[in-house]
């Protein structure tokens, strides 16, 4: 079979926009899920029985199905039961956040929970608030825990972006699709598409690693 590596530059701006959209969708989807993420460990590791169960049912039920199946709910399903109709692009970030969202609460609950109670205890005795216990004792140690499980979620969630080729999302898995289909030159684009996620993920764990190192405990 001859190959003809010249296409990928022809169509380096198309795959250039595709990689851009999955940026955006992991970007806005990480951020939301950080913030649902960090409230719902925030339930599980010090919520009544009440919020911790309900943060737990949440977890559970989305770590428990494919994050595909969630996309293909908000987008199919949603608008059968809730007569509410999202575009794309908004389902394929919202799957993110609540996917995302789930794996980090636990990553959250578990950084928590691996600090020492006597640390929480001794900034009690010295009479703080249990809130700034958290924010200034308990809550930087444990940032520093979470950032390598963190940062595993930040690349997954980045490759899921992938999956949502199946509502039609513009990102970059789509992109190389729409090429391959009108010049069959499979070869060469799903192979500069594989460089580019490992591109994308590469940069990120650098980042993440060279966080990791600035906040290490001496």
């Amino acid at each position: 079979m001859n190959t003809d590596w010249s296409v990928i530059v022809t169509f380096m701006p198309q795959l250039l926009k595709g990689a851009q959209m999955t940026i955006f969708i992991t970007v806005v989807g990480l951020c939301g899920g950080m913030l649902v993420g960090a409230i719902a460990g925030l339930m599980r590791a010090y919520g009544n029985w009440l919020l911790n169960y309900t943060a737990m049912v949440y977890i559970e039920i989305i770590r428990g199905t494919p994050i595909v199946v969630q996309v293909m709910f908000l987008y199919f399903a949603l608008p059968v039961l809730a007569s509410i109709r999202i575009d794309p692009l908004t389902a394929a970030m919202i799957a993110i956040v609540i996917n995302a969202g789930a794996y980090i609460a636990e990553i959250v609950r578990g950084s928590l929970q691996s600090i020492s109670r006597g640390l929480s205890e001794a900034g009690l005795a010295l009479g703080l608030p249990r809130w700034k216990v958290l924010v200034y004792i308990v809550g930087p140690l444990a940032f520093r825990r979470l950032i390598p499980p963190l940062g595993n979620q930040f690349i997954i969630s980045l490759k899921d972006t992938s999956l949502f080729i199946v509502i039609g999302v513009s990102e970059l898995t789509r992109t190389g699709q729409e090429i391959m289909a009108a010049n069959f030159r499979a070869v060469e684009i799903w192979s500069a598409i594989a460089v580019m996620y490992l591109i994308m993920t590469g940069s990120l764990t650098l980042l993440l690693r060279f966080i990791e190192r600035r906040m290490k405990i001496l």
